[in-house]
């Protein structure tokens, strides 16, 4: 006989997706838990029926319901005959579902539990799992799409983070690729049908494998020939050829599976402009981290940190770019037409940036590249270090009585030559990105002319102002240097070089960290705040 237990010797739930339009449902209680058990309810064509005493503090959420007549409110305490006189007069007037809200210490949940299972009335008992008769899944839906876990009552918190867990795996549009292949079921059914291929034997036991023959389950089976970014992104030339080579082999199931490789769909490549962030994986966005799941290709930046190229699946084809100096515009070119190879096979492609690929990142060059191929590409904003570095640092950018304005600026201008530095000005703080490289020359002009400047018409800057390098910031080995503009070239001079960094300017700087008298800098290593944080999220949902 086969074991039908999931290993720790309790029963495997027999999880199923039940049709409730027009049912009645009895709710119990009248607190926030009552609300969303009326939500539920109602979003699956139900009527809910809530039975509370007219003293109970209702909830908002219900008040509304009642206000607008699509819940009715029995205002007094449950009655044993509810069950069987409130119900539908297709089945008797015994209702079709109860929910009680009230917990399972409630002195009347065991009771009502009892009365609905010998009734085969469907219980579900609140913070009571041997109460209850089922139990609701936490549920993702995307139109005919909808994903149930449960953790059999152990753990309500841990389910709604595993679906979203698993939606955070799944492309968009999903719902509307499924609805789009249930038409194509349904077409294939009728012509099998006519054909008198009805009574085909089925594949497996899924409940989406009956009612369709094997034809046209071979035609979305696993594997590498449909990933589910390939299923969502047909159109309807392909469902065209979809239907075309299914009915041209209807009597030769040995080439069915042709219809599955490339060569059957041609479908257009994609470019996603994506930025990394500073450099801790945490601190990407889910749309980055969905690209990087989703890639065929990705082009990464040189500076992208390792631990976000470790979330890169290793079936997916990575290069880094062989920039250095001298060679940054013969790399960016060799990306560009490498990137535009794979679009033209049809792939996804991801070229993935530091911090934001809009902020010194040759963003807009690459779009208008790729945009001119024919190929308009997805940007995707990362958190910029001109923002982020600081504020890992404890430096706020902008402070009250202090700094109102930000500038950011680049220490590298074209072909690698020093721009103009921006002049002096007390409440602003200044961000350089690219600038730890030529330091030295940067603050020589900041604080004085060049020979070659003879209107001297800009306000230098103070060599005692407040200044801090921040390199890589945001992960483990994170760096900060305090110092001022008179020292900040020796400081880092003894403390080496650890890219990326960035330098920060203005009286900020020493807002919530000052050097003590005496003083020249200050050097802080180490960052792990992000850790102590995972850490303490992963515990508060494990309870």
């Amino acid at each position: 006989m086969k074991d039908a237990s999931n290993g720790s010797g309790q029963p495997v739930p027999l999880m199923t997706a039940w049709n409730t339009e027009s049912q009645i449902h009895l709710i119990i209680g009248a607190n926030p838990l009552a609300a969303a058990r009326c939500t539920k309810s109602l979003n699956a064509g139900a009527t809910p029926i809530l039975i509370a005493p007219e003293t109970a503090d209702l909830h908002f959420t219900l008040s509304e319901y009642i206000s607008k007549g699509s819940v009715q409110w029995l205002r007094r305490e449950f009655q044993d005959s509810d069950l069987t006189s409130l119900g539908r007069e297709e089945v008797d007037r015994v209702v079709d579902m109860v929910f009680v809200t009230l917990g399972g210490k409630h002195t009347s949940s065991p009771h009502i539990s009892t009365l609905c299972r010998r009734l085969r009335i469907p219980v579900n008992v609140s913070d009571a799992p041997e109460l209850c008769s089922f139990s609701l899944l936490s549920t993702y839906s995307d139109g005919p799409l909808h994903i149930g876990i449960t953790t059999s009552g152990r753990g309500c918190k841990l389910a709604s983070r595993l679906r979203r867990e698993i939606a955070a795996f799944l492309p968009a549009n999903l719902g509307s690729a499924i609805d789009r292949l249930g038409s194509v079921r349904r077409q294939l059914w009728e012509e099998d049908n006519a054909a008198g291929l009805g009574e085909s034997a089925f594949e497996g036991d899924d409940d989406d494998a009956a009612g369709q023959n094997h034809h046209f389950n071979s035609l979305v089976t696993e594997g590498d020939y449909w990933p589910l970014r390939k299923l969502v992104s047909i159109t309807d030339s392909d469902i065209d050829a979809i239907l075309k080579a299914y009915t041209s082999g209807r009597n030769d199931t040995s080439d069915v599976s042709g219809v599955n490789g490339v060569s059957t769909i041609t479908k257009k490549g994609k470019i996603v402009l994506a930025g990394s962030g500073p450099g801790h994986p945490d601190l990407l966005t889910r749309a980055t981290y969905n690209a990087i799941q989703n890639a065929d290709i990705i082009l990464a930046d040189k500076l992208v940190p390792a631990p976000v190229l470790d979330l890169i699946p290793r079936r997916t084809e990575v290069h880094i770019a062989r920039k250095f100096p001298g060679n940054a515009d013969q790399a960016q070119e060799e990306f560009l037409q490498m990137g535009l190879a794979s679009l033209k096979k049809g792939q996804q492609v991801l070229r993935l940036k530091q911090g934001d690929p809009y902020l010194y990142g040759r963003g807009a060059e690459e779009f208008e590249f790729f945009r001119n191929e024919g190929f308009i590409p997805v940007v995707l904003p990362g958190i910029t270090s001109a923002m982020s570095a600081s504020l890992f640092a404890d430096i706020p950018a902008t402070h009250r009585g202090v700094s109102d304005q930000v500038l950011v600026c680049t220490g590298t201008g074209r072909k690698g030559a020093a721009p103009n530095p921006p002049a002096y000005v007390p409440t602003q703080t200044v961000v350089f990105l690219m600038a730890l490289h030529r330091l030295s020359a940067l603050i020589e002009s900041l604080t004085g002319f060049p020979a070659e400047d003879t209107e001297r018409s800009r306000a230098l800057w103070p060599k005692n102002t407040p200044c801090a390098i921040v390199e890589r910031a945001s992960c483990p080995d994170q760096r900060v240097i305090r110092s001022t503009l008179e020292n900040i070239c020796l400081a880092f001079e003894e403390a080496g070089s650890r890219p990326p960094g960035l330098l920060v300017v203005g009286a900020s700087c020493h807002v919530l960290h000052s050097p003590q008298d005496g003083q020249k800098w200050v050097i802080e290593e180490g960052f792990h705040g992000l850790e102590e944080l995972h850490g303490e999220v992963e515990a508060a949902l494990e309870k």
